[in-house]
């Protein structure tokens, strides 16, 4: 058992590749795990057809290890974290490009069945019991195929996994209390940071997002939770450059100072979709109404 002032919490990350562990909630994640939760993090694909978006890694034989390149970035962020980590063993969708889109390929995860997808996942939350699950909103957090399959395999296996009568030969029933959406990469915050760039006479990479970027204040208000976890943004900064074929050192991950991030938007942001606990939001804490080892 962890030791710590959270020693006997669980919490439980279902992400669809690697590398979204450490772009989406790791600075939470890295305060969690330095306070004594227990943090397992389910990776649904290998990664295998994401594109190599580091120029200094886009060589032939990285492309044709790819797969197992992508395991061994993942390894380090895992390490990096302090997480358990699993893999699910779906294939990679790719990112559909054309207009129209051509369909998937055979076989990926964006093309299975979310019931039969969520057993292996159901098996893990019944193996770990977390006390809270995060994964993304119904648009994927993004409209990648696999992120919008992970929140459809998460969102089943959450409210499964407590059902006996539901996935059976895969362990005693366990229901988590809490299921959260990220919400780390929304509009107010690009705009602050933004805003707080152009005041400080710094060129902000956001400016082309923003304008394509369409307000959406009740999107936006979705958000209940806001951690404060700046004090880990290093560490977070170091788990996305484990990812290296994914995470280009010289590029926009990493314009904002990390300084003026801590000082305009020091937290990490989620959405409270389901407690089986009595729970007042605004949260700023996954934990918040829970007891250790429920």
């Amino acid at each position: 058992m962890s030791a710590g002032p959270r020693a006997g919490f669980r919490l439980m990350h279902v992400h669809a590749h690697p590398d979204d562990e450490s772009s989406k909630g790791a600075a939470s994640t890295a305060m969690y795990v330095a306070q004594g939760v227990d943090v397992h993090v389910v990776t649904c694909t290998g990664g295998e057809r994401g594109s190599i978006l580091n120029p200094k890694m886009d060589r032939p034989d990285i492309a044709e290890n790819i797969t197992e390149v992508r395991r061994q970035e993942m390894e380090r962020a895992r390490d990096i974290l302090g997480v358990r980590q699993d893999w699910l063993g779906f294939v990679d969708s790719g990112w559909p490009e054309g207009d129209p889109k051509p369909p998937l390929p055979e076989g990926c995860f964006g093309l299975m069945d979310p019931v039969v997808a969520a057993e292996p996942l159901v098996k893990l939350i019944r193996e770990f019991r977390p006390h809270v699950v995060t994964t993304y909103d119904e648009n994927g957090g993004y409209p990648h195929p696999d992120h919008i399959m992970c929140h459809k395999v998460a969102v089943e296996a959450f409210h499964a996994a407590g059902d006996p009568e539901r996935y059976p030969g895969t362990g005693e029933p366990w229901q988590p209390q809490k299921l959260y959406y990220h919400h780390s990469m929304n509009r107010p915050r690009t705009q602050a940071l933004h805003d707080a760039m152009l005041a400080h006479g710094l060129e902000s990479p956001y400016a082309e997002r923003l304008q394509k970027w369409t307000p959406d204040p009740a999107f936006d208000a979705r958000i209940t939770t806001r951690v404060e976890c700046s004090e880990w943004f290093g560490v977070r900064d170091q788990a996305l450059l484990a990812h290296a074929t994914q995470i280009d050192p010289d590029g926009f991950w990493f314009w904002i100072p990390r300084e003026l991030q801590q000082e305009v938007w020091p937290t990490e942001d989620f959405e409270l979709v389901v407690s089986h606990v009595p729970s007042e939001v605004p949260e700023d804490d996954l934990f918040a109404g829970l007891q250790p080892d429920a």
